[in-house]
């Protein structure tokens, strides 16, 4: 070995030592640790997150979802509405996270939302947030293959919420009911803050969601057989703001979008105008 390439890794290592000592160069084994405290820390995220996902559902299967999407679209809603009607389908968003915040008018609503935005449109599926009661006996068992998952109106878990976000952070496309309930009258709209407050922690955590939404109308308060029904997608809405007062001020602008979404479904239909 020749003097010249004995002197480069002489120079080197001083150079190492020197930046040791003036800390901003870490050891061969200062960076095995934190190459191990990286990866540990994102197994631990991971294994959180499939905790959270355990304890709320069982993701969504492979056999089940096709399946269901089949005896859905193709027999159950065509057999028993006379027209689905989707409006406003351009403005759905095809990637990215994403909040649908529609009306509740039946139970009928989620083969609707399923059949405007789910897989055979954006190539994604519907992950609906459900309550507690929902996700009992055989319609539980379905639901929670379905890709469904409970959540407590009263006082939502942070293991729900997080479990929210872990879906929203891969690009997943969440359902969720804003009112809480089916409203088969024309009382006036009430919100909960719970779509909202998810939203403003998505956005705590870097998130930033797009809110859709969404209005449904049936030929009749409760509907019927050979019915027409029509579903609106709005203009996707972002929240801003931080706390209580952003929650709420959201739900403002988003009752408005949603009745206004209701109300071109209703006109489709031949309801108003």
């Amino acid at each position: 070995m020749d003097q010249q390439s004995t002197a480069e890794p002489t120079a080197r290592c001083r150079l190492k030592t020197w930046a040791r000592r003036l800390s901003f160069w870490p050891s061969r084994s200062e960076r095995l640790v934190a190459a191990q405290t990286a990866q540990s820390t994102g197994q631990l995220e991971f294994s959180a997150s499939l905790r959270r996902e355990r304890s709320l559902c069982n993701g969504i299967s492979p056999w089940l979802a096709p399946l269901a999407t089949v005896v859905t679209q193709d027999i159950a809603l065509p057999a028993y509405f006379k027209q689905v009607q989707v409006l406003g389908q351009e403005r759905l968003p095809l990637d990215g996270p994403l909040l649908l915040a529609p009306t509740h008018r039946s139970r009928w609503d989620a083969l609707v939302i399923t059949h405007a935005v789910g897989r055979r449109v954006s190539g994604r599926d519907c992950r609906f947030m459900v309550t507690l009661d929902e996700m009992k006996g055989l319609q539980g068992w379905l639901l929670h293959r379905l890709g469904c998952f409970p959540v407590n109106q009263a006082r939502p878990t942070t293991a729900t919420l997080r479990y929210a976000v872990d879906l929203l952070e891969t690009s997943h496309q969440l359902v969720v009911f804003p009112e809480g309930r089916i409203r088969t009258d024309n009382t006036p709209m009430q919100l909960r803050q719970g779509l909202a407050r998810l939203a403003l922690l998505a956005a705590s955590q870097g998130v930033s969601v797009p809110v859709v939404p969404v209005g449904i109308a049936y030929g009749h308060g409760r509907p019927r057989f050979r019915d027409r029904v029509a579903i609106c997608l709005g203009e996707p809405l972002v929240i801003s703001g931080q706390g209580r007062a952003a929650a709420v001020a959201f739900n403002q602008r988003l009752a408005a979008a949603m009745l206004l979404a209701e109300g071109q479904a209703r006109i489709a239909i031949g309801l108003d105008g």
